[in-house]
């Protein structure tokens, strides 16, 4: 009976869960799948149709006057447009405005007698009564139909780009050391205000939980302004990174605090009571006990923390400078996309290329992040 009641929640529950993973699931597919296709073909079409043909309004140039021979009494030139043999061209024309001007195979009078004929495999041929001047060949603007084409080009374009190595080893500077510093300091803390009895700890609790809400912007400027102050104080150059350590380290503490509190303090009390009656400190519980069990709540948000500073690019902008020497790795891979924000392939691969790292670190403590999270939530003393 209870089995059959509880049957129509544990199918929506199901269901939503499969509806998130399609949801997720599917923008990542369509990035990854643009991230491989030809650049040309990505700016025409979505990557729906990555495996249909498309077509494209193509622009080539016929070969300069200087080849040109003499045939039956007239000069041609001749060549071919396409650089794919499995592309058809449709149609042609030699105005920018009508690409589909001309049926392929139609001669189309460009002027002074000449004609121009294009065909459906791409060669074309131009013909005039008198000897052709100049050194630049004939425009032509045609309509071609485009087998899928997928390529490692885009990726080979970003990490053969300047600055990609050394903005790779910034990345990794910063996320490291800003991930294991606040989980050292928030693992004290918390450990603190989940079991040691002191004035004021439940007013401590309580502005840990409302600087969760407290918005990154709101804070960056006097977060600032104070590090300057202090730095300036102290002789200590504005722009390091231990700046910009810190800065990810006071961001990431209320997070951090709260979920390993709420952990440890649903730890089992027999525990430390009987550590304490063997004589241990709290230090000795802190290490030997506490840490050990409060791995899975560790790990869950090692992952969130390394997330948000691997991604991170404005604290790295504020707090470590944009030039080419300080650059992170997003920082890099902006300036590759260009102030208005075009070449699509390049920010499609760039997207794969900097979830590497991220995916790595997922998976490897991907175990302990539901176990880890849902803990932390639900218990509490």
């Amino acid at each position: 009976m209870i089995a059959s009641s509880r049957s129509p929640l544990v199918w929506i529950v199901h269901l939503s869960v499969i509806l998130l993973v399609v949801l997720w699931t599917l923008p990542t597919a369509g990035l990854l799948i643009s991230s491989l296709r030809d650049k040309d073909q990505l700016a025409v079409s979505g990557w729906w149709t990555a495996l249909s043909t498309s077509s494209q309004n193509l622009t080539g140039r016929a070969a300069s006057p200087e080849t040109q021979v003499e045939r039956d009494g007239k000069f041609v030139i001749t060549g071919n447009l396409l650089e794919d043999g499995n592309a058809k061209v449709s149609a042609f024309g030699f105005r920018p405005l009508q690409p589909t001007a001309f049926v392929v195979g139609t001669p189309a009078d460009i002027g002074d007698g000449q004609t121009l004929t294009v065909k459906d495999d791409g060669s074309y041929e131009i013909v005039s009564p008198t000897r052709m001047e100049g050194t630049r060949g004939q425009r032509i603007f045609y309509t071609a139909a485009v087998p899928p084409r997928f390529t490692f080009d885009n990726y080979r374009e970003v990490m053969q780009a300047e600055g990609i190595g050394a903005s790779f080893i910034n990345s990794l500077t910063v996320a490291i050391p800003a991930t294991i510093i606040p989980i050292l300091v928030a693992a004290f803390a918390a450990y603190a205000l989940a079991w040691m009895k002191f004035p004021g700890r439940a007013i401590l609790i309580a502005v840990v939980v409302g600087l969760l809400v407290v918005p990154l912007q709101m804070s960056l400027i006097p977060l600032l302004k104070l590090y300057n102050g202090v730095g300036a104080f102290l002789g200590v150059p504005a722009k390091t990174y231990v700046g910009i350590w810190l800065a990810h380290m006071g961001f990431g503490l209320p997070l951090a605090i709260y979920l390993l509190r709420n952990y440890m303090a649903g730890l089992p009390r027999e525990i430390m009571e009987s550590a304490r009656v063997d004589g241990a400190s709290d230090f000795d519980i802190f290490i030997k006990i506490i840490l050990p069990l409060s791995f899975p709540a560790l790990a869950s948000f090692s992952i969130f923390q390394f997330l948000w500073t691997w991604n991170d690019l404005l604290v790295a902008m504020v707090f470590l400078g944009t030039g080419n020497n300080e650059l992170v790795l997003t920082g890099r891979l902006v300036n590759l996309l260009g102030s208005r924000g075009g070449n699509w392939e390049i920010l499609t691969a760039s997207a794969f290329i900097t979830i590497i790292v991220p995916l790595i670190v997922f998976f490897t403590l991907q175990r302990y992040l539901v176990r880890g999270l849902l803990s932390g939530s639900v218990k509490g003393g």
